[in-house]
């Protein structure tokens, strides 16, 4: 995952720091409450849109690829009652994101392993069967391997841009854990769109593209992707989401979801569900 955002990152209320180096901030509107670094990787709003997108429901198998802190893996528990699996290497953020799940009482049903994609899944996920999970979701590092300078900040770095795994490590390990016709949904980059819809093809097919515009008549520079394993369906390019409106206020649809936790069903348009308060 990555600190990065399409725009600023949401304005939290604080409730004052678990520490001295850290802040506890509101996720949706107060619905859920997350503990983050006070400087670092912190949680932005890719992260919200894209688990808002993930399609699951309560009985689904849902894993969370690169979980940071587990904002997403938290949402989508939240949202649609399923059981989240988050993987994350760095140690300092898997111990947030498993504090981040008992703070909000989702740790029954939101566990978090610490390990990379590149080792067996029997290693890191020993409890899943590789090819039976329904969802798996990503927010990649951003940048290629190599790309951009080192920031200072601890585990910065490795938010933006991983040592060695590049996005085609993300989709191979999406593939590899789910079943047929199980949907892999990710936010990127606009500008390696066309790249992960290489990656994607053949081996996914029903790609669905959403693309998020900061503002109207402001090019995309993040998109959602969501395919499916095995399928052969083509790709969509959907209406898209805007996200601002008059000066830095949010649009009406991107406040249900980033404020009220609403799902974004990207088999269905982009259509903006409403989500009951659980």
């Amino acid at each position: 995952m990555t600190p990065e955002a399409i725009v600023p990152p949401l304005t939290p209320t604080a409730h004052g720091p678990a520490r001295p180096d850290e802040t506890v901030d509101d996720l949706l509107g107060g619905a859920l409450r997350l503990i983050q670094p006070a400087r670092g990787y912190r949680m932005a709003v890719d992260t919200v849109l894209l688990a808002a997108a993930v399609p699951a429901r309560a009985d689904d198998q849902t894993v969370d690829l690169g979980t940071g802190t587990g904002a997403a893996a938290l949402a989508v528990a939240w949202r649609t009652g399923a059981c989240v699996d988050g993987l994350e290497v760095q140690a300092p953020l898997a111990a947030l994101a498993r504090r981040n799940a008992a703070l909000n009482g989702l740790d029954g049903r939101v566990r978090i392993a610490e390990g990379s994609l590149d080792r067996p899944f029997r290693d890191t996920l020993p409890h899943l069967v590789p090819g039976r999970v329904d969802h798996v979701f990503a927010n990649p590092p951003y940048a290629a391997p190599g790309e951009g300078p080192a920031s200072p900040i601890p585990g910065k770095t490795a938010a933006h841009a991983h040592e060695t795994l590049d996005l085609g490590h993300w989709v191979d390990a999406g593939h590899r854990l789910l079943r047929a016709k199980g949907t892999l949904t990710m936010v990127h980059r606009a500008d390696r769109l066309a790249a992960l819809v290489a990656l994607l093809h053949p081996r996914f097919g029903d790609t669905t593209v959403l693309p998020l515009w900061p503002r109207a008549g402001q090019s995309a520079k993040r998109v959602l992707v969501q395919a499916r394993k095995g399928t052969r369906g083509g790709s969509r390019l959907l209406p898209g989401l805007c996200l601002h409106g008059a000066q830095t206020r949010y649009t009406p649809e991107a406040e249900a979801v980033l404020r009220r936790g609403a799902a974004l069903d990207l088999a269905d348009g982009g259509a903006i569900r409403e989500t009951p308060t659980p």
